[in-house]
């Protein structure tokens, strides 16, 4: 697992076991994954004096089948 595999999973991981008293736990962890994903994959691309957060799509699909292939 890359390192970068390893910090979304534990954001995951960690929200996990601080919300479980919550009924919502599963979703708050999804949440927190997502969120460091984006801080992980994040670039900003400027346009006409405006600035825009950026993910690539590809390599959401490259994490997405690196993240499949850890418990094969």
């Amino acid at each position: 697992m890359t390192e970068r595999a390893k910090r979304i999973y534990r954001a995951w991981e960690d929200k996990w076991v601080e919300s479980n008293k919550f009924s919502n736990h599963e979703e708050l962890s999804l949440a927190a994954a997502i969120r460091e994903i984006v801080n992980e994959f994040q670039y900003y691309q400027c346009c006409e004096d405006e600035e825009d957060m950026v993910v690539d799509a590809w390599v959401l699909y490259a994490l997405a089948d690196e993240l499949e292939n850890l418990w094969k």
